[in-house]
């Protein structure tokens, strides 16, 4: 039978930035609906108005009204905000806010109920999408509230081909940081990081770098005690779990060293440790993604830039490798999934007298078979 094609749920973002536009640029590529079916949550109208002010080829739009409809090798929309929302290209408005929430609504809720298969999202402003219902510093921590429980919480990770950093605090205030540095987060990071590793980049043994929180690693206590007292007892701690983790490595050369080569993932103690040296080498094709979650969600490195938004300046290269990227992972989880289904049971036979049994797991008595 044949495989279906994975339905990828699209958030318009902030429609006074660069969303659309790289939307309608990653679709203007008809070979994108050969590997999805994309069902864009937002506006035919203000979708229209953009490619007529960025001077695009046309993006043949299917409108429908349920996910369920949507129509393979069709770039399909459902229009879930008013035909008559105002756009104002580089400016951060109250009407773009109400705009984001409602095409991310919609889009989660379909998510929730199984309708699309992974989320795609365009960036958004953290100021204005700001209401009673959604006061989060981002998509992150409210997919976590959306999806996340006891046993699933939500791990930021930035990645490019083999690079993938992951933050064990995200948006916080540089304020705030020092006390979120606990044993207990850095552990639960880590065996998050690890699990995604595993079932969604399909790593068998994962290594993963961790930096430290002070410069120069501390210096043996002399610029801070958190690596000695919190970071290195949590490596120790997730190391009884099987997780391979290495460091705390100082933050200011391990990546112009060229050290993350040397690893699958990198955890980072806050926000802009990780990401500013990730975006310097990775920002024109990047993918954030949300791990730790029963679903898939990624988006592009980048956020709405206004000062270039309507201008046809935007390049799409990282929305366009976040569907890759979706897609990638939903297919991994599918295969992880089918691997653990079934593990071999252990196999013994009598060896001798006393009913003593052979063990076929242990490799010192595979010789005698």
């Amino acid at each position: 039978m044949e495989e279906r094609l994975i339905k990828v749920g699209i958030t318009q973002g902030d429609i006074n930035g660069i969303g659309y536009e790289v939307i309608l640029k990653t679709f203007g590529d008809v070979r994108m609906e050969e590997l999805c079916t994309p069902i864009i949550y937002g506006s035919s109208k203000i979708a229209a108005y953009h490619r007529k002010v960025l001077d695009l080829p046309p993006v043949n739009l299917n409108t429908i009204a349920h996910a369920e409809d949507a129509v393979p090798e069709r770039v399909n929309i459902i229009n879930c905000i008013s035909d008559d929302t105002k756009v104002e290209l580089s400016q951060s408005t109250e009407v773009a806010g109400e705009a984001s929430y409602a095409s991310l609504e919609a889009a989660v809720a379909d998510l929730k109920r199984g309708a699309v298969d992974v989320l795609v999202t365009a960036p958004i402003n953290k100021h204005n999408i700001q209401n009673a219902t959604f006061h989060f510093p981002g998509h992150t921590e409210y997919l976590e509230e959306c999806f996340g429980n006891a046993t699933h919480k939500a791990l930021m990770i930035l990645m490019k081909d083999e690079l993938r950093v992951a933050l064990v605090t995200g948006h916080l205030p540089l304020s705030q940081v020092a006390p979120k540095i606990t044993v207990d987060n850095i552990v639960s990071k880590l065996l998050i990081f690890n699990q995604s590793l595993k079932q969604d980049f399909a790593i068998i043994r994962p290594r993963i770098a961790v930096l430290s929180l002070n410069p120069h690693a501390g210096d043996d206590g002399l610029l801070g005690k958190e690596e000695k007292d919190i970071i290195i007892p949590a490596m120790q701690e997730v190391e009884k779990q099987g997780v391979m983790s290495f460091g705390p490595f100082a933050a200011d050369g391990f990546f112009g060293s060229k050290m993350d080569e040397k690893f699958d993932g990198v955890l980072a103690m806050y926000h802009d440790q990780g990401l500013a040296p990730f975006k310097a080498l990775a920002m024109d094709d990047g993918v954030n993604y949300t791990a730790g979650l029963p679903i898939v969600r990624t988006s592009p490195a980048h956020g709405t830039a206004y000062d270039i938004a309507g201008k046809n300046l935007a390049s799409e290269e990282s929305f366009r490798q976040a569907v890759y990227t979706a897609l990638d992972i939903f297919r991994n989880r599918i295969r992880y999934k089918e691997a653990i289904a079934n593990p071999l049971r252990r196999q013994y036979f009598d060896k001798g007298g006393d009913n003593e049994k052979l063990d076929l797991t242990k490799d010192d008595d595979a010789d005698t078979l």
